[in-house]
Formats: C-alpha cells, sequence, structure tokens
C-alpha cells in the first residue's frame, strides 16, 4: 500500500472497465453507436474530445482491453513522427504473427502537426492500427482534416455532480487502489461541495479528496474526519453559501439580468460567481452566447466585443482579464434587444427535421448544365449589381420566411431585399 499510495488516486482509481465507468451515457450506454461497435469488434479509429477529467483516455483504455487488443499510448507533447513509425511496424508484425491488432491512444492530439498526423494515415487505412486520439479541442478546427476524416468523433460532457460523487464514494471504500484501508469519515456535505466545486473534472475532485484525507490528522478517535470546510480548503476554492442550486440560480438570474438590460444585477451576480469560484470563462461564455441571442442583430458590436472579452480573459487570466469582462457585460446590457438571430435559427432547424426530402433547386446544384432540366439558369448576383431575385430554397419551402428584422436598434434600418420583390 505504501508504494501505491505514491501514485495519485487519480491513477490508481482509473476505471479498468466499462462497470466502473462513469457518466458519458449518451456515448457508451446501450444501443450507442459505440457500444455498437465494441460489441460487434467494428469500432474503427476514433477522436474523443471534451472537457478534461471526463474519462476520454480512460474510455480508450477500456475499448484496448475489451477488444482483446495491444495498446499504446503516447502524449502529442513529447512524441514525434519516429515514435508513431515503431509502434506502426510492430503494430503490422504483431498483426502479421498474432493476428492481433494494436491501438495507439495519442493524449492531446490536437498538438500533432501535419507532418505527425500524415505518418499516421497509412497505418489506419491500411487497419495497421487503430488510432484513438483525445483532445480538449474540437478537432474539426484544431486538428488536420485528413485524419478527422478517417475518424469517427466523438465528443464528450462535463460529468455531473452525481456521477463524480459515485466515483468519489468508490474511491474511500476501495481498499486495494483507493483510501478504503484509511480510518476515513467524511460528511455527505463535504463530499457534495467537492463532487460540484470540481466542475465535471473526476481527476480533479479524486485529487482534492486525497488532499482533503492526506493533510488532516486523525483525531481522538483515530478517525480522519473531513467536513465542509476541510472539503473548501482542498478544492481552493471559498463557498460563500453557494451549493448547487444556487450556483444555477445565481447564473440564471445573471443571464435573465443581461437580457433584462440590468446593469448592476449582472454585474453583482457575475462577481457572486466568481467570488464563490465559479470559472469567469463560464460567465463569458454565456456572455458570448446571449450578446447573439437577445442583442443580435439590433447591435452586433456586442458579440464582437463579447468574443474579445473572453479572449482577453483566457490570455490575461485574473484579476486583469475581469476588467475587459465586466466592460462587455455593461456593453450587452445597455444594447438594444432583438431575438431575431434564435428565433430563424429555431425555424430553421425546425425545417430542416421535417422537411428531408426536399432537393437543392437545379439552378443551385453544383454541376450546371444547358440541356433544359434548369441547370444553368443561375442568375450571377454580381451581374445585376450585387443582388438578383431568383429561388434558393427548394419548391416546399420557397416562400418561408425565417429571418424578420425587429424594430430595435440598427435592426430597424435593415430592409430585407426579399421583402422589396426586386429583380
Amino acid at each position: 500500500m505504501e508504494n501505491n499510495t505514491r501514485v495519485p488516486l487519480a491513477e490508481r482509481m482509473r476505471p479498468k472497465s466499462f462497470d466502473d465507468f462513469v457518466g458519458q451515457e449518451h456515448i457508451v450506454g446501450t444501443n450507442t453507436l459505440l457500444y455498437r461497435a465494441i460489441k460487434f469488434g467494428s469500432l474503427g479509429s476514433c477522436i474523443f474530445y471534451g472537457p478534461p477529467g471526463t474519462g476520454k483516455t480512460t474510455l480508450g483504455n477500456i475499448i484496448a482491453k475489451t477488444l482483446k487488443a495491444n495498446y499504446v499510448k503516447l502524449n502529442a507533447v513529447t512524441s514525434g513522427v519516429g515514435d508513431a513509425k515503431a509502434i506502426i511496424e510492430r503494430a503490422r508484425t504483431d498483426k502479421a504473427m498474432f493476428n492481433t491488432d494494436t491501438f495507439l491512444i495519442l493524449d492531446e492530439c490536437h498538438r500533432w502537426n501535419k507532418a505527425q498526423s500524415d505518418c499516421v494515415l497509412e497505418a489506419i487505412e491500411d487497419g495497421s492500427i487503430f488510432f484513438i486520439g483525445t483532445t480538449t479541442e474540437n478537432p474539426y478546427t484544431s486538428m488536420t482534416r485528413a485524419i478527422v476524416s478517417r475518424c469517427r468523433v466523438f465528443e464528450f460532457k462535463s460529468l455531473t455532480s452525481k456521477d463524480i460523487k459515485k466515483a468519489l464514494k468508490r474511491a474511500i471504500v476501495d481498499k486495494e487502489s483507493g483510501l478504503g484501508s484509511l480510518p476515513v469519515e467524511i460528511d455527505d456535505d463535504a463530499l457534495d461541495y467537492i463532487a460540484f466545486a470540481c466542475g465535471g473534472d473526476l481527476r480533479s475532485s479524486l485529487n482534492s479528496l486525497e488532499l482533503a484525507v492526506m493533510t488532516t490528522p486523525l483525531n481522538k478517535e483515530r478517525k480522519i474526519v473531513v467536513n465542509r470546510e476541510v472539503a473548501e480548503q482542498s478544492t481552493d476554492r471559498k463557498a460563500l453559501s453557494l451549493d448547487e442550486s444556487m450556483y444555477y440560480d445565481f447564473l440564471s438570474a445573471f443571464c435573465k439580468s443581461l437580457r433584462g438590460s440590468d446593469v448592476e444585477g449582472a454585474l453583482y451576480y457575475s462577481q457572486r460567481l466568481i467570488k464563490a469560484g465559479c470559472d469567469p470563462m463560464i460567465i463569458a461564455r454565456r456572455l458570448v452566447a446571449h450578446s447573439s441571442e437577445d442583442v443580435g442583430m439590433a447591435d452586433s458590436n456586442a458579440l464582437l466585443l463579447s468574443t474579445s472579452a473572453m479572449y482577453a480573459l483566457e490570455k490575461m487570466g485574473q484579476p486583469e482579464g475581469l476588467i475587459p469582462l465586466t466592460h462587455a457585460i455593461i456593453y450587452v446590457c445597455e444594447a438594444e434587444k432583438s431575438n431575431s438571430v434564435i428565433e430563424a435559427m429555431h425555424k430553421a432547424s425546425d425545417d430542416a427535421v421535417n422537411f428531408t426530402d426536399n432537393k437543392v433547386p437545379n439552378h443551385l446544384k453544383n454541376h450546371p448544365s444547358t440541356n433544359g432540366d434548369g441547370h444553368g439558369k443561375y442568375k450571377y448576383p454580381h451581374d445585376y449589381g450585387g443582388y438578383v431575385k431568383q429561388q434558393y430554397l427548394p419548391d416546399a419551402l420557397k416562400d418561408r420566411v425565417y429571418y424578420t428584422p425587429s424594430k430595435n436598434g440598427r435592426e430597424k434600418n435593415l430592409i430585407r431585399k426579399k421583402f422589396r420583390g426586386e429583380n
């Protein structure tokens, strides 16, 4: 046990089977694509992306073990083309001699450049290796298209407090890998706080639990008692009477204050959340969303300022980054409001789901012709001064109107050509 405790609790408690894996039901639940692919041995190469501590690398390990395959882990930060080529060569040998598959699990896969990514393409295509990349970045924007196109992409979500609490309880009673051999007593209130304060990151919550236990001395009864105060110290976040329910209430109040143009309310609730330990980036992301949802076309500068504030916060950190964040919050509150953007999105989304059999009008198709079937009738707008009236939507939707300008702010001056009847 002494040698084992030198390994971080989060690593010791890493699930080794699907039975121990928590969360991500949309990915690993019964009858999901991943579940069926593993069951029938046809998984292929994958990319797992999502927030830290949500089980991406762990699931890759479990998959390789479940399929009784070899697996090799690399980190894109410290590995290169030579490492990948050596693994591929060994994988081809094992495949030829023992008919054994090899999984290459690459952490932080977005850090590989084009040359590094290209070195595994052929091996992925011919089945020499199965690639599982894990990343916190969106692969569609952070990775080369060639490798993304050869992989199934699965998005991981932040774990719920319920999922994390389940894993924490297992770590407390596990005598082999967890803290079960120690006389630990932890208040349910403290457990709830650790599960909540980690922000959906299981690794972070296990690290906090381990710190709380290992730094708490035995009491008179020879017990290690972890209470709410110890939990707060171990997560380095002061609670200020903010439980999970209150957190979502304050976040809701912040959003509604933005929508209601109440500067004082938005500033208070944002600061209340930040002082309670909430990541300011959560507030910044909500601000960006509301800049389009509630301000939208009435003042498009709100979106520009909000995204600039989020970028500044990310690069500057606290406390300096809170200044541009406050600047943007005030601007969004004071801006004219319009929900025409989100209304247009919902209407178009509904039609995209309900009208799936529609065909693109012939004159808009990729290969125009002049054989009388409607191809070649496309009117190039620049030949008509920048705008010419013609049908763009499918026949069944040709008269649909998704976006209707409001009479607020700059949007009231926007006159849509669709309503002019211009040719």
